[in-house]
C-alpha cells in the first residue's frame, strides 16, 4: 500500500498551520477510541469549549470507524492515518484511509428515519450525517489510492456547528 499520508490540505494547503499531532492506527475495532482520545489530547492547548471538543471527538470516532469499515475492510496493515493542524482561525483533523468503496457527497441526502423503519432506506447511513452536524464543515477528497475525510472547527468567527444540530 502506498503511504496513506494525505499530500495536502483538501481546501489547499497553508502556511500558517501548525501540526499537532501526525499518527496512524491498525484498522481494528475499538481503534476509533484511540483515535478519539489522541486527538482529545492533541487539542488540549486550544482549550475548547467542553460541548465543542465532545462534538470533535463524536466526529473523529465516527470518520475514523467508517476509515477502518470501508475504506480499509477492518484490516489491521492498513492504517488510517490521522493528522490535526491548526491555524489561528480554524482546527483540521484529516482521517485518511486506503479507499475502497466511494465516499458519498458530504451534501448527500439526510437520512430519513420513517423510511429506514419502512425498510425503504438501508438502516446505515448516519455517519456522514452525524459528522456534519457535529463540526463546522467537513471536506471529502479521494485520489486513486486514499479517502481523506476532513473535521473542521472554527476557532474565531464562523458558524459553531453546536447551533444548528
Amino acid at each position: 500500500m502506498s503511504d496513506p499520508r494525505p499530500p495536502t490540505r483538501p481546501g489547499g494547503a497553508r502556511s500558517d498551520r501548525r501540526i499537532l499531532a501526525d499518527f496512524s492506527l491498525p484498522s481494528e475495532p475499538g481503534n476509533e477510541r484511540a483515535a478519539m482520545d489522541r486527538v482529545g489530547e492533541a487539542v488540549r492547548e486550544l482549550d475548547l469549549e467542553a460541548r465543542v471538543l465532545k462534538r470533535l471527538k463524536t466526529a473523529v470516532a465516527e470518520a475514523t470507524m467508517n476509515a477502518m469499515e470501508h475504506g480499509n475492510d477492518y484490516r489491521p496493515e492498513a492504517p488510517v492515518v490521522i493528522r490535526v493542524l491548526a491555524s489561528p482561525e480554524d482546527l483540521s483533523v484529516l482521517i485518511t484511509d486506503g479507499g475502497g468503496d466511494p465516499v458519498p457527497a458530504p451534501g448527500a441526502e439526510a437520512p430519513d428515519l420513517e423510511a429506514k423503519l419502512e425498510g425503504l432506506q438501508t438502516p446505515r447511513g448516519w455517519g456522514l450525517f452525524l459528522i456534519r452536524n457535529m463540526v463546522d464543515e467537513m471536506n471529502v477528497t479521494t485520489d486513486r489510492s486514499h479517502h481523506t475525510v476532513e473535521l473542521v472547527v472554527r476557532l474565531k468567527g464562523g458558524r459553531d456547528a453546536s447551533e444548528t444540530a
